[in-house]
Parts: C-alpha cells; sequence; structure tokens
C-alpha cells in the first residue's frame, strides 16, 4: 500500500473540495511550493490514487430529475453470464454506477433518466433485456440532501481517526 504522509493527504483533502484549483492555489493550503505540489501531484496519479479530474453535474439542472437506485439478480453466475452482463450495462449511458453486492442481489444500480416513463421504458426495454437478469426492483429517489464523492481521508492518520 502507497504511503501518504500529512501533505499528500491535505493535498487529497484540497482538490476534493476544490478540484479546478491551481498548483499555487493547492501550495496556499498545503504549505509546500507549487512545484512541489505537481511532483507530487504525478506520484499520486501514477500511483492511482488519484483516478482522474471531472466536472459534477446536477441531474435536475439538465432535465434528469428521476435517480433510481436499483436492484438486480442474475439467473446464473458464471463467468461467461457474469463478463457478458458487465460488458452490456457498461454500454448502458443511464447506469452511473453498478456494484457488485453480497445480499438478496446481485448488483447494486445507480440509474439516473429524465422522468418515470423513461425509467420505466429503461428497465422494460433495456435492462430487463440484458441476457441473464433475472429479477430488477427500483427505489426511486424523492429528494437528496446529501451528495458527495469525498472520500473519508481522515481515516488515514492516526491521530484523527475515529474513537
Amino acid at each position: 500500500m502507497l504511503v501518504l504522509d500529512h501533505f499528500d493527504l491535505a493535498l487529497l483533502d484540497a482538490l476534493q473540495k476544490e478540484g479546478r484549483a491551481t498548483h499555487h492555489q493547492l501550495a496556499e493550503h498545503v504549505a509546500l511550493s507549487a512545484s512541489q505540489i505537481g511532483r507530487r501531484l504525478q506520484r499520486l496519479e501514477t500511483e492511482g490514487v488519484i483516478e482522474g479530474y471531472r466536472v459534477v453535474l446536477r441531474p435536475e439542472a439538465l432535465g434528469l430529475a428521476v435517480t433510481a437506485f436499483t436492484t438486480l439478480r442474475l439467473q446464473h453466475h458464471g463467468d461467461q453470464v457474469i463478463e457478458r452482463f458487465q460488458a452490456e450495462i457498461n454500454l448502458l449511458p443511464e447506469v452511473l454506477e453498478c456494484h457488485a453486492v453480497v445480499g438478496e442481489a446481485d448488483y447494486l444500480l445507480r440509474i439516473v433518466v429524465p422522468d418515470l416513463n423513461a425509467l420505466s421504458s429503461f428497465v422494460m426495454k433495456r435492462l430487463m433485456q440484458v441476457p441473464g437478469v433475472e429479477n430488477v426492483r427500483s427505489n426511486i429517489v424523492l429528494s437528496a440532501f446529501k451528495r458527495s464523492n469525498a472520500l473519508p481521508l481522515h481515516y488515514l492518520t492516526k491521530r484523527d481517526a475515529p474513537r
């Protein structure tokens, strides 16, 4: 596992808060020079700690008003079935996330569409048609009061770890 010092953690924390910050702006928050920030960012990117940089869009502002968390169960669990299922899911832009889970379902998906009619159509005509899918159940989001992609970095420092 990659060892991260307090400068790395402060840099990651600052980036999670403002991904568009320049090296100079990050240097002010982390108490390092801009060139040191650049070297650390390069290392964190190379080591795979930083996966990429993205713009976060508000779905509602773009007319994508319905989010559903959908559980899905497969008929069979052979390697070929799972590989084909995953390949098909990767082709569906409405599925923003897909996680293999343990429990009553095999997968948990986060789906975003414009409205309930679009969700119904997507589930019936696209998702249920993916080979191997046996059962689909959706929970429709009424409202969201917390959205975050920021990781809880405080777990990585001994002095700040929850008790």
